[in-house]
């Protein structure tokens, strides 16, 4: 084939070689959009419910007196033996800026519990959420973890750290590191370091 004829192929293929190459571009500043977006989105600690410790409904209670008998059984028993569950529901409110031109879409988020500047547990929330410009959205999971890892002290102590993420007890802060992933045109993106999404202290005579 002559130097001519690859030089008119070459001419013929040039304007859908431009084609692509703003279809990248223009891909590419899609995905830096939404990154951005994300990055703006306000994610605060909305409320926490659902708390037992070891086994005990803990959302009836204010103080460790209005633990009964058997509950104060099943606690000190649980200590006793080294394992103190505390569960609970975590709900997160994420809040897409109004001025947000269009929808974050969060795939995945990994966090760790900080309970009194302590990092406790990490974990992974992997449902798809859409945080739709200038509406709250709720996301919530699940947490449980075993208070006397990460805690010393008596009973009294552990269930006051447990009434305070009920909305009783001595203040207690709460944190959540945390790194979401987002979904782009070129895949699944993650953030490169974990941000602080979450900053609050529970308990009584908290500030809100």
């Amino acid at each position: 084939m002559s130097t001519c004829s690859l030089e008119a192929k070459a001419r013929a293929w040039m304007p859908y070689l431009f084609l692509v190459l703003v279809s990248l571009t223009l891909t590419s500043c899609q995905t830096l959009r939404e990154v951005g977006q994300l990055r703006n989105v306000d994610f605060r600690l909305d409320r926490v419910t659902n708390a037992q410790l070891a086994g005990v409904n803990l959302s009836q209670l204010e103080r460790p007196e209005d633990l009964g008998p058997v509950d104060l059984l099943n606690i000190g028993n649980a200590v006793r033996r080294g394992e103190v569950p505390l569960s609970f529901s975590v709900i997160i409110e994420g809040t897409n800026p109004a001025d947000n031109s269009m929808s974050a879409r969060m795939t995945a988020l990994d966090w760790t519990l900080l309970l009194n500047e302590r990092e406790t547990i990490s974990g992974a929330f992997a449902e798809e959420t859409v945080l739709e410009p200038g509406v709250p959205t709720d996301i919530r999971f699940p947490v449980e973890l075993n208070l006397v890892e990460f805690f010393d002290g008596g009973a009294r102590d552990l269930v006051n750290l447990a009434l305070s993420l009920a909305g009783d007890g001595p203040p207690t802060n709460v944190q959540f590191q945390a790194e979401p992933t987002i979904r782009t045109p070129l895949g699944p993106m993650r953030y490169g370091e974990p941000i602080t999404i979450v900053h609050r202290t529970v308990g009584n005579d908290a500030a809100q």
